[in-house]
């Protein structure tokens, strides 16, 4: 007999995105795995920072991938 299916959240989708406590989704930026050396000091520590907000548009689509992590 076969087991019906559920809702599953996209792992990567999980590993890439963050939900705040108040609903607000966070990402980190792109542009700092490798390739460094030529960028400036100024450029990699705004880089370094954690938690750049998504846009509401985009939002949906991401807190739909996870059906678990919604808060409130």
């Amino acid at each position: 007999m076969r087991r019906p299916k559920g809702i599953k959240t996209k792992k990567s989708v999980a590993k890439r995105f963050k939900i705040t406590a108040t609903g607000k989704v966070l990402r980190t930026k792109a542009g700092r795995r490798h390739l460094m050396q030529h960028k400036t000091s100024q450029r990699r520590r705004s880089l370094s920072r954690r938690g750049t907000l998504v846009s509401e548009r985009d939002a949906h689509r991401i807190m739909a991938a996870m059906p678990f992590s919604h808060r409130g």
